[in-house]
């Protein structure tokens, strides 16, 4: 008789793959890095709870999904191994996404009166 816990474990490991582990990385690791992004820099309001919110998720699913088309990671979606990675690497695509849309609308809101003229020469002068 198989002990019950290494076979509970590999029947797990089997539904999770079975019923999309793919996705489920993707989700973990967008959940995990938003959830991150929001404790080590509060947002201070619940408009910028949303936006930090939104941009986390969509920085790390997009980010996710270029990274593994870029270096042609695909193979990693067919062993859970390869999932757990996946899904950190997702987590690690999402990171960034929340500071630079924190840092854009702070650049916008710190120009919010100035001419188009004005904003496209700062622009310039930082670029």
């Amino acid at each position: 008789m198989p002990e019950p816990t290494s076979s509970g474990v590999a029947g797990a490991a089997v539904a999770y793959k079975a019923l999309g582990g793919t996705a489920a990385a993707v989700a973990s690791g967008a959940t995990l890095a938003a959830v991150v992004v929001m404790l080590m820099t509060p947002p201070r309001n619940k408009r910028e709870w949303a936006v930090g919110l939104i941009s986390t998720v969509v920085s790390s699913i997009g980010g996710g999904a270029f990274t593994v088309e870029h270096f042609d990671l695909h193979h990693w979606a067919f062993s859970t191994m390869g999932l757990c990675a996946m899904g950190g690497l997702i987590f690690a695509c999402g990171l960034p996404g929340w500071a630079m849309v924190r840092w854009t609308f702070a650049f916008i809101d710190k120009r919010r009166d100035d001419s188009l003229d004005a904003v496209a020469k700062d622009v310039k002068e930082l670029l």
